[in-house]
């Protein structure tokens, strides 16, 4: 399995930025995604996650209305759309594939951490105030 994240990088509040992740070494397409960032100092925060179909996307109450996730099951790569940044959106953010067990459901914390099977490296998003 393997998660690689690019497109991180320096913007201006209330820019946009894409991330994306190249997915590979399983099945892609019938996995649910999430992306989930962490800030220097603080835990993981999850974002945004959408099913396999890519017909149904959860967002954190922190991102909603900014930012939206898709995906290309056909290249195998999961996107971020990043909409009118804010400094508080600095982090490093991760891909991360959702164990096929879990049900992926509307929460306001997103899957559990040890509901993941794997975390890409992550790609670094700085918005400077």
């Amino acid at each position: 399995v393997q998660l690689v994240e690019s497109g991180g990088g320096m913007v201006q509040s209330g820019g946009s930025l894409r991330l994306s992740c190249a997915a590979s070494g399983f099945p892609f397409s019938v996995y649910d995604m999430s992306w989930v960032r962490q800030a220097p100092g603080k835990g993981p925060e999850w974002v945004s996650s959408i099913n396999a179909g890519g017909g149904t996307t959860y967002y954190s109450d922190s991102v909603k209305g900014r930012f939206i996730i898709t995906r290309d099951n056909a290249e195998n790569i999961l996107y971020l759309h990043m909409n009118n940044v804010k400094p508080e959106d600095t982090a490093l953010y991760h891909c991360a594939n959702i164990d096929p067990g879990v049900e992926l459901i509307e929460s306001q914390w997103g899957p559990r951490l040890d509901e993941y099977e794997r975390w890409g490296p992550g790609t670094q998003v700085t918005v400077p105030s």
